[in-house]
């Protein structure tokens, strides 16, 4: 029998690895405590994210079953290069998020800091050996809201068809519908987003604990993704079914969410119990603890280049906080002034509209809101401006709080959405562009709008969530601040194709108008 000499503390190349390591994370999460707040303060207060706090103890636990395998390698920085890019691009992403506040990107590229930390300060061979486990504190991100909208339309589109061949006739408007029994809706609790993460992340461990191939590990991670998707469709056309078979009496409270989570959990142990049968010996973490190597004589010590890749990493991962806290202009200090004149351009001139002036999108805690309805040559046009300045979390000129419709609105019901482009004055104009239904009055015509949103940021008029995030990153680089707008049309037509020639028209003689009306605003004259 032979005797494992342990080395002698001088020589063991993870005690100075572990220190440097330590270092690192620590400074991770001192330099970004407020990212990693918020990240916790989400598990905290959702419940769709409420799992990602057993994210880092099984992440943990995954390493320590690596121990053996761990113990036969020697920590050594990776090639520093490479690794500093990496690590120089994951700071950036965190960089660019934080100055147009998407929380997600932010904490994304967090997890990707600390993530890159382990081949910077340990080794490519040591991050290769826990791969998993280190992409596994991806699914700590709070991320996945916006499938919300995506996830709710196929939901409603599969409730319908499923109920009409049934032979249930249904009269669907946007995500309400109505059948015989009563009316339905599918709002965000109906969208499956709780049930895909959930089922991705708990899919994903048992894949990787269960199969040695990676092909299926990968065939049954993509199993999981599209099992709670039809899962959820299901769960809404039994709810329905359940509802109008019982006269409304089980299935339309509380008790729906209940039984959908009951349905869930079965479906996913099903899925479970089957994978099983194809699950392989596990051939991981079985090994017995080797002896350590120790460093080669003459060679450079470890402990030093640790050191070193460790300093680097600090110097590279403070520069963006300061770059943040130094770009950050706010603007003016006053509250922003904002009205839309009683005149634009010739000919459209501020009126009363009753139907019109009812609506009003949903936009949350704006600096300054202006609004008014304008008779014009080819119509009227209700207008409504909110101004954003000194943005935060809980003040964001694109945020998915901020809806031309809430779901909860029952005055109101977005039945379509899409893009609409055309010539404005000098140069091709793309708006989002939703057809609104009003809700029936008896003895009044019920009002259909058709509106149309667009962004103004740095200066220029922007189309598109992400398109406006990114022009505002790039505004603020530019030292323009923070200071944005939403822009929101509506008017009334017989058809679509009118309306949208009622809104070019206003567009393309009000663009300059209200462009100089914002710069002005920006500036605080």
């Amino acid at each position: 029998m032979s005797a494992v000499i342990a080395p002698s503390p001088a020589l063991h190349p993870w005690r100075a690895a572990l220190c440097a390591f330590g270092a690192v994370v620590l400074a991770l999460v001192l330099l970004y405590l407020d990212t990693v707040s918020a990240m916790v303060g989400i598990w905290s207060r959702s419940d769709t994210f409420a799992h990602a706090f057993l994210v880092p103890p099984i992440s943990l636990w995954l390493i320590w079953r690596q121990r053996a395998s761990l113990a036969a390698l020697t920590p050594r920085p990776g090639p520093p290069l490479l690794m500093l890019l990496l690590l120089a691009a994951a700071a950036t992403m965190w960089l660019v998020s934080s100055l147009v506040h998407v929380n997600a990107g932010m904490q994304f590229a967090w997890v990707a800091m600390l993530v890159l930390a382990v081949p910077v300060v340990l080794g490519l061979e040591v991050a290769w050996t826990i791969l998993f486990p280190l992409l596994f504190l991806f699914f700590a991100v709070p991320i996945g809201d916006f499938l919300l909208p995506l996830m709710m339309s196929w939901t409603a589109d599969f409730t319908v068809a499923a109920l009409r061949l049934s032979g249930i006739p249904v009269y669907r408007e946007g995500m309400q519908f109505v059948i015989p029994s009563g009316n339905w809706s599918v709002v965000e609790a109906c969208s499956g987003v709780r049930y895909l993460i959930a089922s991705f992340m708990v899919g994903t461990l048992f894949a990787y604990l269960n199969y040695r191939s990676w092909k299926r590990r990968a065939v049954f991670m993509l199993i999981s993704i599209l099992v709670p998707v039809v899962a959820n469709w299901l769960r809404a056309y039994i709810i329905v079914m359940l509802g109008h078979h019982s006269g409304n009496k089980i299935a339309v409270g509380v008790d729906h969410l209940v039984y959908g989570w009951v349905f869930f959990g079965v479906v996913i142990m099903i899925m479970f119990v089957i994978g099983a049968r194809w699950s392989e010996p596990d051939a991981q973490g079985q090994a017995e603890p080797q002896a350590l190597s120790a460093a080669e004589p003459g060679s450079l010590p470890v402990a030093r280049l640790l050191t070193a890749t460790a300093g680097a990493m600090a110097l590279l991962l403070a520069p963006p906080l300061v770059l943040q806290g130094g770009m950050s202009s706010s603007g003016p200090e006053s509250s922003p002034q904002l009205s839309l004149p009683a005149q634009l351009s010739p000919g459209w001139a501020a009126v009363a509209d009753p139907v019109l002036q009812t609506y009003e999108p949903e936009f949350e805690n704006p600096m300054a809101v202006a609004k008014s309805v304008y008779a014009g040559p080819s119509g009227h046009v209700g207008a409504y401006v909110a101004y954003y300045r000194q943005q935060g979390d809980t003040r964001k000129l694109v945020s998915s709080v901020n809806t031309l419709v809430a779901s909860d609105n029952h005055q109101w019901n977005l039945v379509a959405s899409t893009r609409h482009r055309f010539l404005a004055t000098d140069q091709p104009l793309e708006v989002r562009s939703a057809r609104v239904l009003g809700a029936e009055r008896p003895g009044s015509v019920r009002p259909q709008l058709v509106v149309w949103q667009v962004y103004w940021v740095g200066g220029q008029w922007v189309a598109g969530d992400a398109r406006a995030k990114l022009a505002g990153a790039w505004a603020q680089l530019r030292g323009q601040g923070d200071a944005g707008a939403a822009l929101v049309l509506h008017t009334q037509a017989d058809t679509v194709p009118e309306a949208h020639a009622v809104l070019e028209r206003f567009m393309r003689d009000n663009q300059g108008a209200l462009q100089t009306l914002l710069a002005q605003t920006r500036s605080g004259r």
